[in-house]
């Protein structure tokens, strides 16, 4: 979404201060929009105005939103060391400084988000927002429904954490007669959580796909596409994170 900002979190954004010390920065007269001094907090401005700091000219980068089909094999990061190709070669050239949401493992595929909004990403992100995440999964061998059903009241995973999941079976063509699919929605987010709750019921996941992040599906995006999110998508993650379309509380 690229409309119109609160002068405040538009300093933030710029990386001049957070929005409290931008506040007070702009009540003392520091800052100008289009050439004139501006001491209300709440002034709306957009990226096309010219905004100065102490006579210093800001960039107030629009906020951007993409859903990404990652394919298996790809680094869930802005960079890497060791040459490997991330999930920001696929975003376009005008997306800014864009960084996942989150992350899906390297041999993992499916949905994955891409912004530059830092509040709603770190606010989607906590613990506290318990985000749906949900899973088409492959796995070696076909799970009882006591291992379904032990999925659904907890399992210990290798670090001590008790997890659940909420899962069911999928009738899936297998290459395989030993292979079975079944669908888990987990609201953690943790390291590799999805193929240690499996390994903890003796099944090893072959596959494993994302196709919803909370509100967000990945509905028939093609493995390795990318596309923005809509408006409408846009404002049900500020919905479910709690927040005003600016990043501040709703």
């Amino acid at each position: 979404m690229s409309g119109q900002l609160r002068l405040q979190v538009a300093l933030a954004r710029a990386g001049v201060a957070s929005r409290r010390a931008a506040a007070e920065t702009i009540e003392a007269g520091r800052v100008t929009v289009n050439g004139s001094v501006v001491r209300e907090p709440g002034q709306r401005v957009a990226a096309t105005d010219e905004i100065r700091f102490d006579g210093e000219l800001l960039s107030i980068e629009p906020l951007r939103y993409y859903a990404l089909h990652k394919p298996r094999g790809v680094l869930s990061s802005a960079s890497d060391d060791r040459g490997r190709p991330i999930v920001t070669k696929y975003l376009p050239d005008d997306a800014g400084r864009c960084v996942p949401v989150g992350r899906l493992d390297l041999d993992s595929e499916g949905l994955l988000l891409l912004s530059n909004d830092g509040p709603l990403i770190d606010r989607l992100l906590h613990p506290r927002s318990e985000l749906p995440r949900e899973y088409l999964v492959e796995l070696r061998g076909r799970p009882s429904d006591a291992a379904l059903d032990r999925l659904y009241a907890g399992v210990e995973l290798d670090d001590g954490a008790v997890v659940s999941g909420k899962p069911k079976r999928i009738r899936r063509p297998a290459s395989k007669p030993d292979l079975s699919w079944i669908g888990i929605t987990v609201r953690e987010g943790r390291k590799r959580e999805v193929r240690r709750m499996c390994e903890a019921i003796g099944h090893r996941v072959e596959r494993l796909i994302r196709v919803r992040f909370g509100p967000i599906r990945l509905r028939e995006l093609e493995e390795g596409s990318i596309r923005p999110l809509t408006e409408h998508e846009v404002r049900l993650l500020y919905h479910h994170a709690g927040l005003g379309l600016e990043g501040g509380d709703a």
